[in-house]
């Protein structure tokens, strides 16, 4: 017995030694930075844990198109919608002004695509008119938060669409995760506790095919990775303040296994550069860790 508790004792050592020098490297990418960092990564086989400013309640932006697309999804797997059905563009859902590469693909609206479409132009290109006509198509932002908080999601707020956040910047503070939220609900995607087997392997196709954020988490990873992901950004206000640089993502390991990642800059007066180099070099560091 004693041989075990002094095992034990050593591999827990191990284990928290190897916490402190992830924590120092992250600490020194964050280091002297005008912004408030939080960072969460999840093993999924080993449930390893690491979190920093955790807790704190962050914009996400665009990240919420993933939760978003999850209460779609649960519709469809109940059959109140169906992936073929037509949504009508026109000029009242394509709004100027925003991101929307379904705008650029049907300038003058008058057609009718699947929701299929829309799903995958709001989740793997950020579209903000896509994003908009699926909570439309909801009943509005409560039902997005009444279906996370039936799945135990906690530290999740979502109260206004992107045409809302345009308008108005403070809108985006009342849309927030913490980044254990984020790491969180990516887990629960995965085991299969927010949607069918098929809506899962469904909404994952589209993540790993994601466009967007290509200098964040997967700048530095090692080219043909798989990585399920989704990026959220703000873009600064008249002062110069970014309210939010963010990326989720789940991260498959050559050797099969998994990790999910969130890190979300916030208020921060560093250039988007900085930021986006915060976050990749935060991603390099978390690889190498879960690859020595």
């Amino acid at each position: 017995m004693k041989k075990i508790s002094l095992l034990f004792l050593l591999i827990s050592a191990y284990i928290f030694a190897q916490q402190s020098v992830l924590d120092q490297k992250i600490n020194s990418i964050i280091k002297d930075k005008k912004a408030t960092v939080g960072v969460s990564i999840l093993g999924f086989e080993n449930r390893f844990k690491y979190n920093k400013n955790a807790d704190k309640k962050l914009p996400m932006q665009s990240v919420f198109k993933f939760h978003i697309a999850t209460a779609v999804l649960d519709l469809v797997d109940k059959g109140k919608l169906s992936l073929d059905q037509k949504i009508l563009l026109d000029k009242s859902n394509l709004l100027e002004n925003t991101w929307s590469p379904l705008r650029d693909k049907y300038p003058n609206g008058g057609v009718e695509v699947p929701l299929s479409e829309i799903i995958e132009m709001t989740v793997a290109k950020s579209d903000n008119n896509g994003c908009d006509i699926l909570l439309k198509l909801l009943g509005g932002t409560q039902s997005v938060q009444k279906f996370m908080d039936a799945k135990g999601v906690k530290g999740f707020q979502i109260k206004y669409n992107e045409e809302t956040m345009h308008k108005d910047w403070n809108a985006q503070y009342e849309n927030y995760s913490t980044t254990s939220s984020a790491t969180d609900v990516l887990k629960k995607f995965y085991d299969g506790k927010l949607l069918s087997r098929r809506s899962t392997d469904y909404l994952m196709k589209i993540m790993l095919s994601t466009s967007t954020g290509l200098n964040k988490l997967i700048e530095q990873l090692p080219k043909n990775t798989p990585v399920a992901r989704k990026t959220g950004a703000s873009g600064k206000n008249k002062e110069g303040l970014t309210g939010a640089e963010n990326e989720i993502a789940i991260i498959t390991l050559p050797n099969g296994k998994h990790y999910a990642i969130a890190v979300f800059v916030s208020n921060s007066m560093e250039t988007d550069t900085v930021n986006c180099k915060m976050i990749s070099d935060i991603s390099k560091t978390v690889w190498d860790y879960f690859n020595k």
